[in-house]
């Protein structure tokens, strides 16, 4: 790194927004606030940095691998910088919103990844999500996930492939096979990466019985379409009573979704398992054709607030500002602006004119005297200015 590059240059993966595309994200962030009231979501604003202990309430190790760690001087206890604001949110609903209702929540803000999730991805993605405590049905599942297709829909992308799975399917499977911690952990690995050759080898090497080595190798060849549901039903029917129950609310909540957003596809993926650490039932994640990336994700999380002292159901959702403005085709309310230029005279009206122009919303740029030039319109890009004509100060076109 050259001796001026050290100064300017940014650490990989760190990104800013300048003026048009801050524009852009401000505007964007407004309207799904917005859209986010009109949904009884109530926005809260968690700190950037908390205690690691509440940064890792219920996630596991996944996450805590993407938490910067730092020292707290005044205490010397370890903070960490938000890798995520899900269990910040859950902190609010249990200790400080302690409401026995169910509470809706929804937050943006920054957040910071000791390393991208996937290649070329953000380190510090804008993260906007909502959350839904204190409701354990399938109506929260459905309405978070109803807001979530609202968002995209707000955002006008298309061609969405909404991809489902449900983890007590796994879960009651590795439990039936009694997988050590160890097993479940190389196991889950191979699921991860859909090794079909490496999964069959692992269990023909294995010492289960044949009913549950058949019913593990089926689970990493059931997706597709929502048929994939049935044939599920039928290749796991010696699988705990959990699996034909999650089976039955993922068939119930895609009926749902299907009958209210027919233009949306789904995919089954029963092997969709991301956040195994700490979801308890469906888990999900949204795809366009237009990135290769997932856009969103989400899940139910059941307990995440234990650590708290209020184990309240919850369900969520979360994506990155930045992927959806940048894949976007909404003209999202970007009105020409008119910029006027105000000559840099001193006089008592003008600065009045130049007031009651701001409190309408008008961008008023004043010229600023310099000795060696003079600034014009045409410097400052404005399509009007304000000229003193016939005795009075007006706006005209440049």
């Amino acid at each position: 790194m050259s001796a001026n590059t050290q100064y300017w240059a940014l650490p990989e993966g760190i990104s800013e927004a300048l003026p048009a595309e801050a524009s852009r994200l401000e505007t964007l962030r407004r309207q799904l606030l917005d859209l986010y009231a009109t949904w009884g979501y109530q926005l809260v604003i968690p700190p950037l940095v908390e205690y690691l202990e509440s940064l890792g309430t219920g996630i596991g190790s996944s996450l805590d691998v993407q938490t910067f760690k730092i020292t707290d001087l005044p205490t010397g206890r370890t903070m960490g910088i938000r890798a995520d604001m899900t269990p910040q949110i859950a902190r609010i609903d249990a200790h400080k919103l302690q409401t026995s209702q169910p509470n809706r929540l929804c937050y943006l803000g920054t957040v910071l990844h000791s390393r991208p999730f996937q290649q070329g991805a953000s380190r510090s993605p804008l993260q906007v999500g909502a959350e839904l405590f204190g409701h354990a049905g399938a109506d929260s599942d459905f309405e978070i996930i109803s807001l979530l297709l609202t968002t995209l829909d707000h955002c006008a992308l298309s061609a969405l492939t909404l991809d489902l799975g449900h983890v007590s399917i796994f879960r009651a499977l590795a439990q039936q096979a009694e997988f050590n911690p160890l097993e479940e952990a190389q196991f889950f690995a191979m699921l991860e990466r859909k090794s079909l050759p490496e999964i069959d080898q692992w269990l023909q090497q294995s010492a289960l019985p044949a009913a549950v080595q058949s019913m593990l190798a089926a689970l990493p060849r059931l997706h597709g379409p929502v048929s994939v549901i049935d044939q599920a039903r039928e290749q796991l029917q010696a699988a705990p009573a959990e699996v034909a129950a999650a089976l039955d609310y993922l068939q119930k909540l895609t009926d749902r979704i299907s009958a209210a957003y027919p233009q949306c596809s789904l995919h089954i993926d029963l092997t969709e398992l991301s956040g195994y650490d700490y979801h308890t039932g469906i888990v999900y994640a949204v795809y366009t054709s237009d990135c290769g990336d997932e856009i969103a994700r989400g899940g139910r999380y059941d307990g995440i607030g234990k650590l708290f002292g209020r184990a309240r159901p919850a369900t969520g959702f979360s994506t990155d500002l930045r992927t959806l403005s940048m894949l976007s085709q909404a003209t999202t309310a970007q009105h020409a602006v008119h910029t006027i230029f105000a000559p840099a005279v001193d006089n008592a009206e003008l600065q009045q004119m130049i007031q009651q122009l701001r409190a309408q919303g008008k961008t008023v740029i004043r010229q600023l005297r310099q000795d060696d030039a003079i600034q014009t319109p045409q410097d400052m890009a404005c399509s009007q200015q304000i000229i003193y004509a016939d005795g009075q100060w007006i706006v005209a076109d440049v």
